[in-house]
């Protein structure tokens, strides 16, 4: 009997996944390809939606090719669906070419955007509608930047699609088409009705025709084209289903549906977020719609996550990344430093905060700094300051809410490290569980895949029957009260030095403008 197989396409900031998974929710195979990111000024992230297209064929080629070794019929393939990075925006001409380069969820060029339109339309009226209170993040401010910036781009863009309607389109043919937890991270869809919002489409002089038609999740979106087949090895005519963005479907491949149980993604950002039956909005969260098309995710967002170690290991470690051992020889080192980081404090806001300040100017900053200190200190008081940002932003999340979070489960990168994992189960007091398939987004993907199949009645189904086992680690209970008084005094940090930075990031800018840049 041939085994039958969906494919998960995680399509993220850094990288392509492809991943073929089984009704059980095993990986058979995986294929991955890099995609290049631009930072041309302060302030701007851009790529181009071209390496996002090579980069989905090269994945999902290396996927096929390496079922096809293992003997696999890739008649056995009965559908893909796509995880995508959230709150980026493409730009595509009449011809069907991009007319500007994407603009990414990392990018801050439309501050003044975000003050202006949320003092015109207003703030309370913007969060009511999406569940997003006003911030850089969403691609209603990079809108209205293009549109008071390049306005040839503007009028020459004859639509504005997310990553997910970029690629169907590529894939199937047609008019531009996305899942509903696709577009809501674009900050302009009505978040009760599940439709582009009216009142902000009037307000941005937005026609509904130059945006993606929105499908419930698991829908049929369309059928790989001939072309597409002979680029990729896949069968013929193989369906795409209505995936969405990355954050949602980490949720549910890690079986997040209920809401007692919490995800927290240790990546790029450090995201973590809790299922609700109901709709409600709150600047401890931002709101979004679940991947199982049932209920809303509320959602913590830390911007600087294990980028932030990254950068630190880049501009401050001898040999950097160079060295292929370097971030075991700074968690062996962390491991023997005591909480508190021997009175060293980072605050990681390096690229703004969002919950629960939601301060676009809000910046990184090294406290208590002594000539004692080293390499191994600062990464552990950033390690420090990531979780007890999390840990903030959870129990300000449950005093909301009116109820505990019984357990977080971990995946991405950081959740390989021992550190990491032990920090977050003693800060919160919580248990940590670490699933055994660290690649949580594209599992996501696959379960929509399956229920669209036909494999499963519903996409919650899919995600209890698919999510595969977890690893439990206990809080240490003798360090708890330690992490107490720390959080204590990181609560105190933003209030400390939010003025100062609102004033630097101003002082920059006008340098910045002055040296002539433009």
């Amino acid at each position: 009997m041939v085994d039958e197989l969906v494919i998960g396409l995680d399509s993220s900031t850094q990288s392509t996944k492809a991943i073929a998974w089984n009704k059980g929710g095993k990986d058979v195979a995986t294929g991955k390809a890099e995609i290049p990111m631009d930072n041309p000024k302060l302030d701007f992230f851009e790529q181009n939606p071209d390496d996002w297209w090579s980069a989905c064929i090269e994945a999902v080629k290396d996927c096929v090719t390496q079922l096809q070794t293992k003997g696999h019929d890739v008649s056995s393939v009965k559908g893909l669906a796509i995880s995508n990075q959230r709150e980026t925006l493409t730009f595509i001409g009449n011809n069907g070419e991009p007319t500007y380069p994407s603009i990414l969820w990392l990018d801050e060029r439309c501050r003044e955007q975000v003050k202006t339109f949320s003092n015109r339309f207003g703030a309370e009226n913007i969060h009511r509608i999406t569940g997003r209170p006003p911030d850089v993040t969403p691609c209603l401010y990079s809108f209205l930047w293009v549109k008071e910036n390049e306005q040839e781009v503007w009028d020459k863009t004859a639509f504005f699609v997310d990553v997910q309607a970029y690629l169907v389109q590529k894939m199937c043919g047609g008019g531009y088409r996305t899942g509903w937890f696709s577009a809501d991270p674009m900050g302009i869809v009505d978040m009760e009705s599940q439709c582009w919002s009216k009142e902000l489409l009037e307000a941005l002089e937005l026609e509904e025709s130059r945006l993606p038609e929105l499908h419930p999740p698991g829908s049929l979106l369309g059928n790989i084209s001939s072309e597409v087949s002979q680029l990729t090895g896949l069968p013929k005519s193989m369906p795409v289903y209505a995936g969405g963005g990355d954050g949602q479907c980490a949720g549910l491949g890690t079986a997040c549906t209920t809401r007692e149980r919490a995800y927290i993604n240790l990546g790029t950002a450090v995201v973590s977020g809790v299922w609700s039956p109901q709709y409600k909005y709150n600047t401890s969260w931002r709101t979004e719609l679940a991947a199982q098309g049932e209920g809303f995710i509320f959602e913590n967002c830390l911007r600087s996550g294990a980028f932030l170690l990254n950068w630190f290991v880049d501009q401050f470690v001898a040999h950097g990344k160079a060295d292929a051992d370097v971030f075991n020889k700074l968690e062996h080192a962390a491991e023997k430093i005591p909480i508190g980081s021997d009175g060293l404090m980072v605050q990681p806001y390096f690229s703004g905060v969002m919950d629960p300040y939601w301060d676009t100017s809000a910046r990184g900053v090294i406290i208590g700094l002594s000539g004692s200190h080293t390499e191994s200190h600062i990464y552990r008081a950033i390690l420090e300051a990531m979780t007890l940002d999390q840990v903030m932003s959870a129990e300000d999340m449950e005093t909301e809410l009116g109820y505990k979070i019984d357990h977080y489960i971990a995946i991405g990168g950081g959740a390989n490290s021992a550190l990491w994992r032990q920090m977050l189960a003693d800060a919160s007091g919580k248990p940590i569980l670490v699933s055994q398939t660290i690649e949580a987004s594209a599992l996501g993907a696959g379960m929509i895949a399956a229920f669209g199949a036909g494999w499963y009645s519903t996409i919650t189904e899919a995600a209890e029957t698919m999510c595969g086992a977890t690893v439990k680690y206990e809080p240490d209970s003798s360090n708890f009260s330690r992490y107490r008084e720390l959080l204590a005094i990181y609560r105190n940090l933003y209030s400390s030095t939010a003025k100062l930075n609102q004033e630097l990031v101003k002082f920059a800018q006008i340098n910045y403008q002055d040296n002539g840049s433009t």
